[in-house]
Formats: structure tokens, sequence, C-alpha cells
């Protein structure tokens, strides 16, 4: 069995334990790394937080695959963990195209992704749900034949559109499509959270950090959610110590951030 089938068998067990667990998003191999050696058991990649370090905006007009598999690349390497990674809305419009994006990801060690349904069109924002369950299958294709955990994301919240009913439906023909997780980012409290994962069949991921109101690892697991991911907001929250730590010299001339910095040997053992 290789590395890879055995890590792939990890990140798909971690699914249907008791409770939840959390897979954090690191930006870099430096963040995965660290997180890694603070014990996590999965990483998942952030667009986000990869946009953040590069200077641009979280948009498909901003970011590439090719650019997006490179750090999630970066990030297989310098992990023993299972990585999953955010592939966006699989780079095309078109089913083959996102087919070829789990082909892609694969190839370079990692063992899951997600997909989601927003065009990247702020005028027609979300895929009709004929052309998103035709896009899903066809990754899901893809993935049935390879070390790969595929899940699929409904958008609607996102992007202006409160429609849990909608939402719930779009994710429940995603399962049937064959994505083994589903995902709703922006649901905007505990008890839509709750009835999304009594209204489908497959394991649920929720992102907290993201905006609204946050909830604990286990009241997230007593309302059905398996995966807790954290999108980019580990990542905005490093950029928000460096802002204040800026702030402060730039507007009062003194340096009292460095007592809150994490000490340089204690972040080269994590980093190791």
């Amino acid at each position: 069995m290789s590395n890879q089938t055995v890590k792939f068998e990890q990140f798909r067990d971690l699914h249907f334990r008791s409770e939840a667990f959390v897979v954090p998003n690191p930006w870099d191999a430096g963040s995965a790394r660290l997180l890694s050696n603070l014990g996590f058991e999965a990483l998942a990649t952030t667009s986000a937080g990869y946009a953040f370090t590069k200077g641009k905006r979280d948009s498909f007009d901003d970011l590439s695959r090719d650019e997006l598999l490179e750090n999630a690349a970066d990030i297989v390497k310098a992990v023993p963990l299972p990585v999953s990674a955010d592939l966006e809305a699989g780079f095309g419009d078109e089913p083959e195209t996102c087919a070829e994006t789990i082909r892609m990801a694969a190839e370079i060690g990692l063992v899951g992704g997600s997909i989601e349904d927003a065009t990247g069109n702020p005028d027609a924002p979300i895929y009709d749900l004929s052309q998103a369950v035709d896009r899903i299958r066809a990754a899901a294709d893809t993935a049935a034949d390879l070390p790969f955990l595929l899940t699929a994301r409904a958008e609607n919240y996102l992007w202006g559109r409160a429609d849990l009913g909608d939402t719930i439906k779009r994710l429940q023909m995603f399962s049937e499509a064959g994505a083994a997780v589903l995902y709703a980012p922006g649901l905007p409290d505990l008890d839509a959270i709750r009835t999304v994962c009594r209204e489908v069949d497959k394991p649920v991921n929720v992102v907290m950090g993201l905006s609204g109101p946050v909830y604990s690892v286990s009241e997230l697991s007593d309302a059905g959610v398996r995966r807790i991911s954290v999108g980019g907001s580990f990542a905005r929250a490093a950029f928000g110590a460096l802002k204040r730590a800026a702030d402060e010299v730039k507007s009062k001339g003194t340096f009292s951030y460095s007592t809150d910095a994490i000490p340089g040997e204690e972040l080269g053992k994590l980093l190791n």
C-alpha cells in the first residue's frame, strides 16, 4: 500500500469518528509544519491565506490553478499528514476541467480537495443546479479511481443567496453525484448547521472564523458536524498580529509587541 493511500485512508476515517475533528488551514510550508507539530491530524490548504501572502485578492481572476497546486505541493512535502486542498471551482466551467483538476491534485500527493458551485461571475454567482451536479459528478468519478476524498461545496450563503432549502437540495444532489464530504460555508447559525447535518447523508464540514457567530468543537459535534476548518482565518490572525505590531511602532514608537511574539527557539523547534 502506497504512502499516499495510507494518508487517504487516515483522512477518510477521521470523518467517521463520534466527534468532529479540526482540519486547520496553513498557507505555506512553515505554517503547515507548525500546525503539524502542534498535533493536528490533517491539514487543508486555503486559497485566501495563500493569496494574502502574495499580495493578491482571493478571487478566481487573481489565482491560477498552477500556483495554487504549487503552494499545495509545498505543504504536502513539508508535513507527514494527510493534506486536502481548496480547489476553488475546479478552475473551469466544464465537468472535464474539474476532473482534470482532481487528477492533477492527486498527482502532487493531495488526498482530498473541494470543488465549489460558485462561478466567479457576480452577475450569475452560482452555477445552475444541473451544471453544478455534472461538475461534481465528473470530479467524483475521477476521485473514485484515486486515493482522493472529494468535498462538494454549496456557496449560496457566501454570495447573498440565503436559501437554506436550495443549499440542502444542492448538497443532497452533490452526495448522489458521488461527493464524499459536504460543505456549505457561511451558514447563519447553529440551527441551520444542525438542519443541514440532519438532511444529508455524508459527513459535513463547517468553517469557523470566516464570519458570523462562532461555536465550539463540542457544540458543532453535537449538531452533527464531523469536520471543522478555519479557512483563511488563521492567516488573517497572523496578519492581524503583524498589523498591531506595526501600528504600535509607527504610532507610538514602542516595541512592546515583542513580549507576545513566540520566542525564536520555540518557533525553531515547531518548524523543525
